[in-house]
C-alpha cells in the first residue's frame, strides 16, 4: 500500500478531522483513509448524470399523459 502525505493543512481543519474521527470513534489515520477510500469509489456527478439520464429515458409524451389522465377520470 502507498502512503501519502499532505502538507499545509491548517490548524483549525486538522483539529476539526481529529474531532470527526474521535466522535466516531476512530483514529484519525483510519477516518481518513475511510474518507479518501469512500471517495475514490464515487463516480464523478457528471457520470451519475449521466447515466440517470440513460436510465430514465421514456417515450411516453405529455399528451400520452393527459389522455392517460382523462381516460382515467371518464371511468369514475
Amino acid at each position: 500500500m502507498a502512503a501519502i502525505t499532505i502538507r499545509d493543512v491548517s490548524e483549525s481543519a486538522l483539529e476539526a478531522l481529529k474531532i470527526k474521527a474521535a466522535k466516531g470513534g476512530r483514529s484519525l489515520q483510519a477516518y481518513l483513509l475511510d474518507l479518501v477510500t469512500r471517495d475514490a469509489q464515487t463516480p464523478p456527478l457528471a457520470d451519475m448524470m449521466a447515466r440517470l439520464d440513460r436510465e430514465t429515458r421514456s417515450d411516453v409524451s405529455t399528451s400520452d399523459i393527459l389522455a392517460a389522465i382523462d381516460e382515467g377520470r371518464e371511468h369514475r
